[in-house]
């Protein structure tokens, strides 16, 4: 599936966009500030309902303005066109629409435009909380097992309802036996979702990871939230005291996480901040072709200032590799040659440029 068009109104500084995006390449340049980002921000609102900039919705209105609205038309691989839409208004109140249709979830709009982001927040993939890598790998998940949303949620309703028990003075492990079945059953068929993906994904992680980062000992390995060796529902039943004690349920899927190691040291506190780059492009590509393998899909790439961070060789390598994958991409940066340079050897046929200046985007002749 491509983004065939895209059309945004009053979203940040970009009060009126409509563009026709190539099916491969897009390149947006321009000053700081200019409003490049927020085309990105503007169709990750469009696959996640929310911006991977910010959870707030009022920010991303435009000043003076009640409400924003992005709206696309994906072109599917059956070549049919679909368009879907978001609309926010100020009080909050969203409108989600799939073909014309309201939907109730922008699970929906995330089946048609899978994406994944690289930006200067990547970063957090390496340094930040586990809940940053267990979203990592349940966007795949996600989209591989129909099952596992659904599952998802029903598990995050059991831990809300055992939590709420284990906060009442006089609860008991009897009281708690109900929640805690429903709870093992949903969270062990969460870990099988899970464990089938990874181990697809670190096959072809560890093959890319060779091309990126030549460094010994990089080991990734994924932590299902509680002892392998134990049954979930024993767990439980063990750490009943603990968890009455601390008022939430300390072991399960909801802390399970993605260990990136170098010779048994988290790998954030070894690798320079370039290296730290490349690590999550590797990453990122990864779970890309591992989506394409799975669905016979395509990922949509939305990388905010390529350039920072990366020399040109590795700049060069990523595009190859973003390239091969035969995908969607948009990318942003500030420097026009550096652009060019970097993906001169797309055809001019299969990439479009964009200029951005105080909210306006106009498509220009590569050449």
């Amino acid at each position: 599936m491509t983004l065939k068009r895209l059309a945004i109104q009053n979203l940040r500084n970009l009060n009126s966009v409509d563009i026709q995006p190539s099916r491969r390449v897009n390149l947006f340049y321009g000053e700081n500030g200019s409003g490049k980002t927020s085309v990105l921000e503007a169709i990750s609102v469009l696959a996640l309902g929310r911006s991977f900039r910010s959870h707030k919705h009022k920010p991303l209105i435009t000043h003076g303005q009640h409400s924003f609205t992005v709206f696309g038309k994906i072109l599917a691989d059956d070549a049919a066109e679909i368009p879907i839409g978001i609309n926010r208004q100020l009080d909050g109140s969203l409108t989600l629409k799939v073909s014309g249709n309201v939907v109730g979830s922008a699970a929906a709009l995330a089946f048609y435009l899978p994406v994944q982001v690289i930006n200067s927040d990547s970063f957090l993939l390496l340094e930040g909380s586990p809940k940053i890598r267990r979203q990592f790998l349940d966007w795949l998940v996600f989209h591989v097992e129909h099952q596992f949303f659904q599952t998802w949620k029903d598990c995050q309703r059991c831990l809300k309802h055992r939590n709420t028990l284990l906060r009442h003075d006089r609860m008991t492990l009897f009281e708690l036996s109900t929640w805690d079945r429903e709870l093992s059953h949903l969270t062990e068929e969460i870990h099988v979702f899970r464990t089938k993906c990874f181990d697809l994904f670190k096959v072809v992680f560890y093959d890319l990871l060779k091309e990126f980062i030549n460094i010994d000992g990089i080991a990734i390995s994924y932590y299902r939230g509680w002892d392998k060796e134990k049954i979930y529902s024993d767990v439980l039943i063990a750490n009943f005291d603990r968890d009455r004690q601390s008022g939430y349920t300390q072991s399960g899927s909801h802390r399970a996480d993605l260990r990136i190691t170098i010779k048994g040291q988290n790998a954030a506190e070894i690798l320079s901040r370039g290296q730290q780059k490349l690590l999550v492009c590797a990453l990122k590509i990864a779970q890309g072709y591992v989506f394409s393998q799975m669905t016979g899909r395509k990922t949509l790439f939305l990388i905010d200032d390529l350039p920072a961070e990366l020399d040109e060789n590795h700049r060069k390598l990523l595009s190859h590799w973003l390239n091969s994958m035969e995908t969607q991409v948009f990318i942003t940066g500030v420097e026009l040659e550096m652009l060019r340079s970097t993906w001169e050897q797309i055809p001019n046929n299969d990439l479009k440029m964009f200029h951005v200046e105080h909210g306006s985007v106009k498509e220009i002749n590569f050449s």
